[in-house]
């Protein structure tokens, strides 16, 4: 801004007023200066307040002058205007909102299944593997599996269970299982080539290759349309005996050592799950040294003192290793349950579920055995108790009956529901787990 100079003062008409114009002179100098003075020192007051201002992120503000000295017009010290408010979402509220967002999963999308739908997924339906296209009217309904039996597949199962599969409601797969063990306990060796006994594979052979063998089989499974197999065996019993109607067990077991039981039933878990193949481990807590074979009538397990030290380990080695399926006994097991372990929460919930820590799928063996009518249950109402107790998945044996049967545990298990015997959570989470087992999911 250009200050007023001497030239500005009005010039005087005679020379004796020279004097007094100087003196005049010398205080407008000096007055003018003043003024300058303050004028820079007010401007520089605002350009540091404007620049304090909006380093700290607020609305830019000019300062009061600090004298009362009028402060010349300029455009460097005029009010600098508020920054406009803006009405767009922060950050903070965009992710509150995708917080909030609904969450698919399996469970909430088999909440809107019906009642009967989901109760036909815990059910596994036996079949003769020479006949499967004869449980199309079960699979068509929403079985969650087939179960095989024979003893000479054809070599058409591939194809013809292919076409089973394709009458899957939604297309959600279906399991198909059978027993390859080893030794007798075979269903399609004509297939998949003979084993021998578990406990011969242990005398012989090291875990590797236990391991190697069961996923040489396990291949040929898989390529026979078959995803499951009830097998290995994690029982301890070293008695050398043929299974039947007083032990259930024998040469089915690798050994009467939990150690070798734990390394070998591992080996031959992850060799099935090698080649693609569900393997179920079983029978928990464990038919070591069983009086009976709950197949044929009640049975006990030893003492569950004895179990917890003897039986458990196996099982536990089993759930550390990642073993996808367990498969829970008819046996009674002294000082733990009263009645069949697959038709008890103190088995299934308390001891597989919580104290050991088991999250995968819980199968029972056959409810239509005569432990289970020794109980006091029919194979519907077992059904619903396994179910209650903690299981997520039944089976049985009558292929001849296998339609009529598959209907009635259906019905009871709904009507169970209904009534509010069995809670419809439960039910929705046993479901859940067949299909999590089949790698299933709703919600891609």
């Amino acid at each position: 801004m250009p200050f007023p100079s001497e030239t500005d003062a009005t010039p005087s008409t005679t020379r004796g007023d020279r004097p007094r114009r100087r003196r005049k002179s010398v205080l407008l100098v000096t007055a003018v200066a003043a003024a300058g003075a303050a004028l820079i020192t007010s401007c520089a007051s605002s350009t540091t307040a404007v620049r304090t201002a909006s380093a700290d992120g607020a609305s830019p503000r000019t300062s009061a002058p600090a004298t009362t000295t009028p402060t010349p017009r300029s455009s460097s010290a005029a009010p600098v205007k508020p920054a406009p408010r803006t009405s767009a979402p922060t950050h903070t509220a965009t992710q509150t909102a995708a917080a909030v967002a609904p969450t698919c999963t399996t469970q909430s999308q088999l909440a809107n299944w019906s009642t009967h739908r989901l109760a036909m997924t815990t059910i596994a339906v036996p079949v003769d593997e020479n006949n499967v296209s004869a449980a199309t009217a079960e699979v068509s309904q929403g079985a969650g599996g087939v179960l095989l039996f024979g003893t000479s597949a054809p070599s058409s199962l591939g194809s013809d269970l292919a076409a089973l599969r394709a009458n899957t409601p939604g297309h959600v797969g279906l399991l198909a299982m059978t027993d390859e063990e080893g030794g007798q306990i075979q269903r399609m060796s004509n297939l998949v080539g003979n084993l021998p006994w578990q406990s011969w594979m242990a005398q012989n052979w090291s875990p590797a290759q236990v391991r190697s063998a069961m996923a040489a089989m396990g291949k040929q499974m898989a390529a026979a349309g078959v995803n499951m197999d009830l097998a290995p065996v994690a029982d301890v019993d070293g008695r050398q005996v043929i299974p039947g109607p007083t032990n259930p067990d024998g040469v089915r077991a690798f050994s009467g050592d939990s150690n070798v039981v734990s390394r070998y039933s591992v080996a031959a878990m992850e060799g099935l799950r090698d080649a693609g193949v569900v393997p179920v481990v079983k029978h928990f807590p464990g038919l070591g040294g069983s009086n009976a074979d709950s197949d044929y009538a009640a049975a006990d397990t030893v003492p569950w003192s004895t179990e917890q030290q003897v039986g458990i380990p196996p099982f536990q080695a089993q759930i550390a290793a990642g073993a996808p399926a367990i498969m829970v006994a008819n046996n009674t097991v002294p000082g733990l349950t009263t009645g069949p372990a697959s038709l008890s929460s103190e088995a299934i919930t308390g001891e597989l579920r919580g104290n050991l820590g088991y999250h995968g799928l819980v199968i029972t063996d056959s409810l239509d055995a005569g432990a289970i009518t020794a109980a006091g249950y029919d194979l519907p109402s077992a059904s619903v108790q396994a179910i209650r107790a903690g299981a997520d998945m039944v089976m049985f044996s009558n292929t001849a009956q296998a339609g009529t049967e598959t209907n009635a545990i259906a019905d009871a298990i709904t009507s169970a529901v209904d009534n509010g015997q069995l809670s419809r959570a439960r039910l929705v989470s046993a479901a859940a787990s067949v299909l999590a087992v089949r790698n299933v999911n709703l919600c891609g």
